[in-house]
């Protein structure tokens, strides 16, 4: 089964950018554009199109790498009035909620186009390491026919389901979780710091512990114990991620007791911390209603 002859990608941001050179430095062929400006995000390798219609009309797939379930539906709306339209193959990288991709796939599916929900996990810093995961919702065998593609930017590739949305449920359960355990270890930390304890000590004890975690393991002792804060995602995105699940959550009748506590403490954080990286939700958490401004 050969993969695509030439390969797009709309969205040249903190993980479109990344994977698109990725995908590039595999000697693949490769299209890029991103409405902000394609010429300066472009990496080495690729073909900067003009428009969106330039992109479309010269890839065989696309790939979607946007902001929200809005951009990626307006793409697909955009992509099927494309009168000299090329790709058979949409998949959708981004985190958009498991209504928006069975709304997308609807729209492709009723012009004859395949539509894959495959958004990703592993920060900026995995997009550049091409060390992040896919969770790939779709058609099995367009999955298995991208698989070299798919290698040239993630480290892990899951076909989750057959399904679309059922990527985009494990993505927003995924950041659920983490976004519980950064604003968890937050609290954790601060008390054990309260006590006397080094923090340093405090995760090098922890992570050989039980409560062990993405946070503790990564995020406290690379962004946070240096004070840096710069992983390289907005708390306004983890928000938004974690509203999802909880909406989700919500519409599916599960428990949400969790969740309601978590997506409420990260939207407070991100009213406070406007444009701020994600690891400051431990800055927050340590002002407490005394850090308002």
């Amino acid at each position: 089964m050969s993969g695509p002859d030439a390969i797009g990608i709309a969205g040249l941001g903190q993980m479109g950018g990344p994977m698109a050179a990725n995908i590039a430095a595999a000697g693949l062929s490769l299209v890029v554009y991103d409405k902000a400006g394609t010429a300066d995000r472009a990496p080495a390798g690729s073909v900067a199109a003009e428009s969106f219609e330039d992109l479309v009309r010269r890839c065989d797939t696309l790939f979607l790498s946007l902001p929200d379930g809005t951009h990626c539906l307006d793409a697909a709306r955009a992509l099927i009035q494309c009168q000299a339209r090329k790709p058979t193959v949409v998949f959708d990288l981004s985190t958009i909620g498991p209504p928006a991709a069975r709304e997308i796939d609807r729209v492709l599916g009723e012009d004859g186009i395949i539509y894959l929900d495959a958004p990703v996990s592993g920060g900026a810093a995995g997009a550049k390491a091409g060390t992040i995961t896919v969770m790939c919702a779709g058609p099995l065998d367009e999955f298995e026919r991208h698989r070299e593609v798919l290698g040239s930017f993630s480290k892990n590739q899951f076909h989750v389901g057959d399904t679309p949305g059922q990527g985009q449920a494990l993505k927003v359960l995924n950041n659920f979780l983490s976004a519980t355990a950064m604003a968890a270890t937050s609290e954790a930390v601060l008390f054990g710091v309260s006590q006397g304890l080094d923090m340093k000590t405090v995760l090098d004890v922890v992570n050989v512990s039980t409560g062990r975690n993405s946070a503790t393991q990564d995020k406290f002792p690379n962004r946070i114990l240096p004070g840096t804060f710069d992983a390289g995602f907005k708390t306004a995105l983890l928000a938004k991620d974690v509203r999802l699940y909880l909406e989700n959550a919500r519409a599916a009748g599960t428990p949400d007791r969790i969740g309601s506590v978590v997506s409420e403490t990260w939207n407070d954080c991100d009213t406070r911390l406007p444009e701020s990286d994600f690891t400051r939700i431990y800055s927050f958490i340590e002002e407490g209603d005394e850090g308002g401004g």
